[in-house]
């Protein structure tokens, strides 16, 4: 299988690339050659400063072959969706995107950039999407000028309405492992909310969702929710984990939690997770509680 990764070389996306290395995929991965993390196999490198996000062009070494999968790590918006569709039509056998629980209605409501009651749970693949679009612009001196392209929903119309080129959208709960949300801050920054949720996903087990809905011949055309099965709340977490000084969370709406059924992908493609989530999460606390 001929394998190209926009982006992938940190965290989720290198842990993709090396399911997919030892799945026996020939991986490419096209990136600016900033960051290489050591979980990355050994993969076919094209670096470039033109796969700085938004990623709007493709070098013709990418568009002028053939691909069984793309797999675009760093989707952003519009643009660089339709950039992808442009280049890769007819050119690979899907086009593989991740996006994010963000894109529904609750999250605006969680945020306040939705005005009305909380959106009921667990929010389905259906569930409603936020009518106010690019959530992240006001925190652009902190986030950085991506957050001024960063709009999911706008990258998603874009894929279900291409024509000629199979697609899987992949949304994710919050990440977190060894390389990246490692001290746990979106679980020990909510401890004064201790009966608000937010499904979350060990990098190894949205990495193997990822793999498996690439791979799976039903995934084509789909939507699938990435995360746990069960979101417990933040003090049902913050019970197991070692203690930690509490901070003062965002000022939020936490009568909306933020929590993603996950049935669809386990149902149609079987997932599972690789690893006991509870366990990986109080295996990081401790880990990361020793080294500090």
């Amino acid at each position: 299988m001929r394998v190209l990764m926009v982006g992938g070389t940190r965290f989720i996306g290198a842990h993709v690339a090396k399911r997919l290395s030892d799945k026996g995929a020939a991986v490419t991965v096209f990136h600016r050659g900033l960051s290489e993390n050591p979980v990355l196999p050994s993969v076919r490198h094209v670096r470039d400063p033109e796969a700085a996000y938004p990623v709007t062009r493709f070098p013709p070494v990418l568009v002028d072959a053939d691909w069984d999968l793309v797999v675009h790590m760093v989707m952003m918006g519009e643009a660089d969706a339709q950039a992808a569709v442009r280049a890769f039509a007819g050119r690979a056998g899907r086009l593989v995107v991740i996006s994010s629980g963000d894109v529904y209605r609750a999250y605006g409501r969680l945020t306040r950039l939705e005005p009305g009651p909380p959106d009921p749970l667990p929010l389905t693949e259906g569930a409603p999407l936020r009518s106010v679009l690019y959530p992240h612009r006001e925190q652009e001196a902190a986030l950085g000028a991506y957050v001024r392209d960063y709009e999911k929903i706008l990258a998603e119309r874009v894929l279900m309405d291409s024509r000629g080129l199979p697609w899987t959208i992949l949304r994710l709960p919050k990440v977190y492992g060894p390389e990246d949300n490692e001290n746990l801050a979106t679980v020990y920054g909510f401890a004064k909310r201790p009966s608000w949720r937010w499904t979350h996903g060990h990098v190894e087990n949205v990495a193997a969702a990822i793999v498996l809905a690439a791979t799976h011949p039903a995934a084509a055309n789909r939507v699938y929710n990435v995360g746990e099965a069960r979101t417990p709340t933040m003090g049902e977490r913050l019970a197991q984990l070692p203690p930690r000084q509490p901070v003062e969370p965002p000022p939020f709406d936490y009568a909306q939690s933020i929590v993603y059924d996950t049935t669809r992908i386990r149902s149609e493609l079987a997932y599972e997770p690789v690893l006991d989530e509870t366990a990986a999460m109080i295996a990081l606390a401790r880990d990361t509680l020793s080294t500090r």
